[in-house]
């Protein structure tokens, strides 16, 4: 956990997911969001998934990103949970079918329980969309996310240069 009180909530079923998971860590340190981060699994600690989807809003948090592979139930039952919108990260997991699995278990969610959906593996685009959602409410993270993809923009008109320069 970072210092001040988080308000995103990163998850993911195993410490095996932190690789892609701190995409979504990284890039809402860089705008200066508080998060925090653990693993909770929704088949091997269901009390601690339901304990930790039940408390969020308690505690301050805004928005929970989930991460997880295989089956992928966590994204979907921590949203069952609480009413704070859910991200939620599929991972390419040592036992997945190509991703599929994963993808498919967090899109297919069913009318009344939304979990929003990123690519595979995009936690850092996770990440970005909790820092939107924040941002309806607060305009200095507007200015950071204005500023950040100002910066995107960039490096792509700087990699076109670059490119034209060398043909």
């Amino acid at each position: 956990m970072n210092q001040g009180s988080p308000k995103i909530g990163i998850i993911m079923g195993s410490k095996s997911d932190l690789h892609i998971m701190q995409d979504a860590a990284d890039v809402l340190k860089e705008l200066g969001v508080n998060y925090e981060i653990t693993v909770v699994s929704a088949h091997r600690t269901p009390d601690r998934m339901f304990s930790y989807a039940r408390a969020a809003a308690d505690r301050g948090i805004k928005v929970i990103i989930a991460g997880a592979g295989g089956a992928a139930h966590l994204p979907g039952m921590v949203a069952s949970l609480t009413h704070l919108p859910v991200i939620g990260v599929p991972v390419k997991s040592s036992n997945s079918i190509d991703g599929w699995d994963s993808i498919l278990s967090i899109l297919q969610m069913p009318n009344g329980i939304p979990v929003a959906t990123v690519a595979l593996n995009a936690a850092k685009n996770a990440g970005i969309l909790a820092a939107q959602i924040l941002s309806t409410a607060d305009e200095f993270l507007v200015q950071k996310l204005i500023t950040f993809k100002e910066e995107l923009k960039k490096k792509v008109e700087e990699s076109a240069e670059e490119m034209s320069r060398e043909s």
